[in-house]
Parts: structure tokens; sequence; C-alpha cells
């Protein structure tokens, strides 16, 4: 199932909560919609779903308007949809079958058809043989594959997913959200995902679409969108990120009394202001000759290192660089940590990205 999304507009009293949003979701494709607490996205899957409806706008699925303004209006039941809920929603006084038989009974599914389609449904999710036990028997992980067979046992064509992993401990997290990804890549069902974690976004998505005050800010893939983001806000949100705030001299991005390498600025007004990006990964120790600015692709800057975190796999420095009067986020692969404070660092000019503020 495609969807389109076409200037769409909610507001709950003064708050506009949704703006303009205009976005397309190919058929079998996973999108995310990221963003802060408030951005908008929860209130945009609610309007998918048909829980919600949207004040301006058209919502299509396939060939279906299934909203347009305050005239045509499909209700839930006929979307063709599953939702899991953040909460998951489970009915706990049935057992794991039952709740997931409810919602075919609804439907008019004969019995035997429900017991196939149940047994079914949690043998995709990996709970083969638990249709007896009670929720409350039942792990959180094993709690959040219910939700999701419970979602996928009738057969929808998109499923909307509202932070499902976001009451699961960080290992069963990860765990799952590969399993998730996976099963959604077997099946080729179109997904709508929402989370407010950029980590899960990235390991997870086909393109991810943020969100920030209800307008649409970035959408692409994920290594797009976090290599090279089009604003300051995304680049931060997407990741640590060091901006670097100038003027462009026709040669170079001036930043106080230093030249930063910025081939990506080329073509820009010269005294035009510009900001760039450099993820803290890309930044380098200076090796040698390159403390001189030897035979460097880049930037060589004096730096002192005010502090270190050492983050398992990773090393994270912050470094105060006096010539630009700011401090930078160095992050290298864990090792002995760097004592000596003065040290000489290395911006890649390929590295260097431009951004438009914001």
């Amino acid at each position: 199932m495609s969807i389109r999304i076409e200037a769409v507009a909610k507001r709950y009293g003064n708050q506009a909560v949704l703006q303009d949003m205009t976005l397309e979701v190919q058929s079998g494709e996973l999108l995310t919609l990221l963003g802060a607490s408030g951005s908008g996205k929860t209130t945009l899957l609610r309007i998918l779903a048909g829980l919600e409806r949207a004040d301006a706008g058209r919502i299509v699925l396939d060939d279906t308007v299934v909203q347009d303004g305050g005239a045509a209006f499909v209700p839930t039941q006929r979307r063709g949809l599953g939702m899991v809920f953040q909460s998951y929603a489970l009915w706990p006084h049935l057992d794991v079958a039952g709740n997931l038989a409810l919602a075919l009974r609804e439907q008019g599914v004969p019995r035997a058809d429900i017991e196939v389609r149940t047994e079914e449904a949690l043998r995709t999710v990996g709970l083969a043989g638990l249709q007896r036990r009670a929720i409350h028997q039942l792990s959180g992980g094993q709690q959040q594959r219910v939700a999701l067979a419970r979602a996928l046992v009738a057969r929808p064509r998109l499923l909307l997913m509202d932070e499902p992993l976001s009451n699961l401990d960080a290992g069963l997290r990860e765990e799952l959200r590969g399993e998730i990804r996976a099963l959604q890549q077997r099946l080729g069902i179109t997904t709508v995902f929402v989370t407010h974690d950029q980590t899960e976004a990235l390991a997870m998505s086909d393109r991810i679409a943020l969100l920030h005050q209800g307008r649409l800010v970035e959408l692409g893939a994920p290594d797009a969108v976090y290599r090279q983001p089009r604003t300051a806000y995304a680049a931060a949100f997407l990741g640590k990120a060091n901006v670097l705030r100038g003027t462009w001299d026709g040669r170079a991005l001036r930043v106080g009394a230093v030249s930063v390498a910025a081939p990506a600025l080329q073509g820009m007004s010269v005294d035009a202001a510009a900001a760039v990006m450099i993820r803290p990964q890309a930044l380098r120790w200076a090796q040698g000759a390159e403390a001189a600015g030897a035979g460097v692709p880049g930037t060589v800057l004096p730096a002192r290192v005010v502090r270190d975190h050492l983050l398992g796999a990773l090393r994270e420095y912050q470094l105060e660089v006096p010539t630009l009067g700011m401090e930078l986020t160095l992050v290298e692969l864990s090792g002995e940590a760097r004592r000596s404070s003065e040290q000489s660092i290395v911006l890649p000019a390929a590295d260097v990205h431009p951004l438009h503020e914001g």
C-alpha cells in the first residue's frame, strides 16, 4: 500500500501540531517518523490510522481518499491497517490466542480460520506454542511480539507502529528492532514507525522523516540524512555534530581568525554567512608532520583536551580550540586515553558539510 499525505494540518486550540505536512510513502517501504516530544509524529500516525481527523489536507491510501479536509473520512476499520501501540494495549483477561482472535471474530472470520491464522501469526513472530499463555506470564519482549502478531493476524496492507520498543531495556530493544525490520522486509508490508530514538531510526528505516514543531524538516535514506543533513537542527538531532559558523571568503570558511577548508561551499557569494558541520568521528589527531599542516587535505588546528569519556567501544574527547573560540568533540575507537592536553587535530575537508540554518 502506498500513502500520500497532502498539506495536512492539525491544531489543538491555539497550538499548531501539524503544519502543511506533505509526504509520500512507497509501497513496501519502512518509513520512520522521527522527532522530539511534541513534534507531531504521533498525531500524524493517528491521522493515518483514522483515530484523529486532520483540520485540512488529504490522506490517500493507494487510490482511496480516506481523509479530505472536513469532507471524506474513512473509519479506521476500513483502512486495511494494523497498529502496534507503545503500551501494547493487550487484554489481560485473555490469553495470547484470545488477544489475536478478538479482532478476527469482530471481522466475522470463521472459527477454524481464526485458529489457523492465529497459529500462523504467532509462528511469524517467534511465539509458536504459546497460544494459551496468560499475558502476565510473558516477558516484556514476548508481550511486544504478541502485540505485533495481533497487528499482523488480520493481514493488513499497512502497519503503523507508535514507539513500540520504548518500554524495553536497551539490549532487548536492539534485538527486537532487528527482528521487526527483518520481518517487515520478509512480508513486504508498508510500515510507518514512530520513534524519538535516532539510533533506532537509523538502524531500521528505508527512509527517515524528521519532524520539528509540526513541520517536515528532513527526509531521506538514513545514510544521507546522517551524513548530509540540510539543517543544523537535523545535524544535532541525528547525532552529535560540530557546527562552525563563519563567512565564505571565496577559498575557505573564515571562522574568527581561522580559514577552514570547505570545498563544498564553492560557488557561494564572497562574504556570505555560512554554516558547516563535521561529525565527531570525522575529526582526527594530527600525526607527525601533519601537526605543521604539511600535505593535509583539510585544516590543522591546535586543541587542548578538556575531558574525555569512555563510551564502551568508543572514546569521546571534548576539545578546546582557542583559534576557533569554541569547543569541538572528537570520537575514536576506545584505547588508552590521551593524557597530554596539548594536541593538534585535523578537520578533513571532504568531511566538512554545508548546512542551511535551522
